[in-house]
């Protein structure tokens, strides 16, 4: 069994759908974690997939990508929503940046996923 401490989460912002891009409306207290993004193409983008149930985080075998003629596997060896910590990750393109917002293109977060972290997408490790 994992012992620990609980650990501290709080989302940093949150995500706008608008049309094909997003906007990732970041709060007021972390608007000094933005400085220089502009210059950054690619952003990892982590959010809670906060439409889930309780239900679907407790299962652990899924069929990839909902496809039941395939058989069942575990969560931790595919991209499932369905995990006991909805954490998604999607690697977007930044388009700008508005004030403390930025407009991405590619996400795949539904409208008011809470954002957990933003990092700057690292190139493969054999481009760098």
């Amino acid at each position: 069994m994992c012992e620990h401490a609980p650990i501290p989460l709080e989302p940093i912002g949150v995500v706008r759908r608008e049309g094909d891009t997003c906007r990732l409306e970041i709060a007021l207290r972390h608007a000094d974690g933005l400085k220089e993004i502009e210059g950054v193409a690619a952003l990892d983008v982590l959010y809670w997939m906060h439409e889930l149930s309780d239900e679907d985080r407790r299962q652990l075998l899924v069929h990839p990508q909902g496809n039941r003629s395939r058989p069942k596997q575990g969560v931790f060896s595919l991209r499932s929503p369905m995990r006991p910590n909805p954490i998604g990750v999607t690697r977007v393109e930044l388009i700008e940046r508005e004030g403390t917002a930025l407009v991405v293109r590619g996400l795949d977060a539904h409208d008011g996923s809470p954002i957990i972290d933003i990092k700057c997408a690292r190139a493969p490790a054999a481009d760098r």
